[in-house]
């Protein structure tokens, strides 16, 4: 309730709510006698049904855990926080495994080979750890592995064991250099992100005016059902009254029908009454999606408990658009597309520079095996005397101690002879940040509009509120007046029962400018971008 600060915090999670209790309010006409009562069938029916006391801070609450379309709307930001996560594995490194066996054979030529066929055999596997690099290069680490055995004459180490420990290095100097560029999937999911969590704001927003907006009709649609049962009993009241004095031969029989057809009009505007209730109770209900709560949920009377207030909100106009202008989401959203499109503008012109790239490497090559030692030292004489058996791990402790160090480092410049589609994404992204501009500026003056409209209309409704109660409290002294005239015989029926309908048109008028001027105000919080912030609907994101 409006004009009363309170202790009420919202923490509205990806994935539930958490609400203090609310405090009840009270009704604006007071039930007694026969005004709680209803003429229909089906209002008889509903007597029996389960009642529900809802505050609006309940409702905003249920809205918060249970409305389907908020729920679906929390889905988009987790999904643009995967986003995220899926472009940073790109930087991840990353280790692959190679194993691979080989088996040749083949018929000898010359005898410098073998006698017969050439036979070889050689098992390798290599381990290599990559790396993304933010810049726009790459790094990689690899260690190659072998194995091999032939029957090929003069070989001086067989088998044969060896390791290579390689490192290289490749970086783009012009086009696709930068830290942004090359986090560029990172960067344009990050603003996604942003822009996701901007929508899912404004189905907040939005939820939270639907709410205010479904319980004040619901207040204002009970409150009017009061005063047409009240109108009814006073016109009931005079009908028994005429009844008794026609009888005493006090009053003409033909006052009776007056009062017959204004009891009848008055059952129709009550049967049209209820059916508002209903409709607002189903729309409420709707909105707070109260059948994920009961199974009855159908059957259950809403009975608000909140009033609407009457207090006076001094409202601003360069304050509330400044106000609008920081925190509308909508516009958040669309200042965030813009440094998205800007971004883009970067990217498309870092692709219109020559592709020269460099290119470094560093590695250290390690063998060993068992050696054949021939006579006389001579491989030639192709008299093998004896061996000197190797180590696998001789290869591999040369490789990893650099013991044979080797580089090379190079440049690779690519210039193709059109770059036509580059130049076509580059144009593409200078339209696309124009019209992110001019969006900005058209949600702007739209905003402009709509900041004019909402406070008139909370100025205006307000001066209705006082309005429509001075000419209710002139209404029931008129009424007053005319009943004191009727009972000295001064006055009519006719006049009676059409200063009681004119006090509950008053009464209904009163009331609706009471509504709107709350819902007005609701409206300018939700125009504002601060309805969550004056119910302190707190969102964290995930992660």
């Amino acid at each position: 309730m409006r004009g009363r600060k309170t202790s009420l915090i919202y923490l509205l999670v990806i994935s539930g709510c958490l609400l203090l209790p609310a405090r009840p309010g009270k009704a604006l006409v007071p039930e007694s006698g026969t005004e709680g009562r209803s003429f229909s069938a089906a209002a008889a029916k509903q007597q029996s049904f389960p009642r529900l006391e809802l505050s609006l801070e309940d409702c905003i609450l249920k809205a918060l855990k249970n409305n389907l379309s908020l729920k679906a709307e929390m889905i988009s930001p987790e999904l643009a926080a995967k986003n995220v996560s899926l472009a940073v594995e790109k930087f991840m490194p990353t280790l692959s495994l190679n194993y691979n066996a080989q088996s040749t054979r083949s018929a000898s030529y010359s005898f410098l080979d073998a006698s017969d066929e050439v036979k070889t055999q050689q098992n390798d596997y290599t381990f290599q750890i990559n790396q993304n690099i933010p810049f726009g290069g790459s790094l990689s680490a690899s260690l190659y592995n072998y194995i091999s055995d032939t029957n090929r004459r003069f070989q001086t180490i067989n088998p044969r064991f060896g390791s290579t420990l390689r490192l290289n290095f490749n970086l783009p100097l012009l086009k696709d250099f930068g830290y942004r560029i090359g986090r560029r999937e990172i960067v344009v999911a990050n603003y996604s992100r942003e822009v996701s969590e901007e929508k899912f704001q404004i189905v907040l927003e939005n939820t939270i005016y639907s709410v205010e907006a479904a319980y004040w009709n619901l207040v204002y649609a009970r409150e009017n059902l009061k005063v047409r049962q009240q109108s009814l009993k006073l016109a009931q009241e005079l009908l028994e009254k005429n009844k008794i004095e026609i009888e005493a031969g006090t009053l003409p029989p033909i006052e009776l029908l007056t009062a017959e057809s204004e009891v009848s009009t008055r059952q129709a505007d009550i049967l049209e009454a209820e059916a508002m209730v209903k409709n607002a109770e189903d729309q409420l209900r709707f909105i707070i999606n109260l059948p994920a709560e009961r199974a009855d949920a159908k059957n259950v009377l809403l009975i608000p408990t909140d009033s609407p207030s009457i207090e006076k909100r001094e409202v601003d106009y360069e304050e509330a658009l400044n106000t609008a202008i920081m925190k509308r989401p909508d516009l958040q959203a669309l200042r965030v597309e813009l440094r998205s499109k800007e971004f883009n503008l970067d990217y498309a012109e870092n692709q219109l520079l020559p592709d020269l790239r460099l290119q470094a490497s560093y590695w250290s090559p390690g063998i060993s095996g068992d050696q054949i030692l021939y006579q006389d030292n001579n491989p030639y004489t192709g008299i093998i005397i004896g061996k000197i058996p190797g180590k696998k791990s001789d290869a591999l402790r040369d490789a990893l101690d650099f013991k044979y160090q080797n580089w090379s480092v190079g440049l690779t410049l690519n210039l193709p002879f059109s770059n036509l589609l580059s130049r076509s994404y580059f144009a593409q992204a200078s339209l696309d940040l124009k019209q992110a501009r001019l969006r900005i500026k058209n949600q702007e003056q739209q905003l402009d509009l709509e900041i004019s409209t909402a406070v008139r209309a909370v100025e205006t409704n307000y001066q209705r509120a006082l309005a429509y109660r001075a000419a209710r409290e002139l209404a029931q002294k008129k009424l007053e007046a005319e009943q004191e005239k009727f009972k000295v015989g001064m006055s009519t029926n006719y006049l009676v029962l059409q200063y009681q309908r004119d006090l509950a048109n008053s009464l209904t008028m009163e009331l609706k400018a009471l509504i709107d001027y709350n819902v007005s105000l609701a409206n300018l919080d939700r125009v504002m971008g601060v309805g969550r912030e004056r119910r302190q609907v707190s969102v964290i994101s995930p992660g």
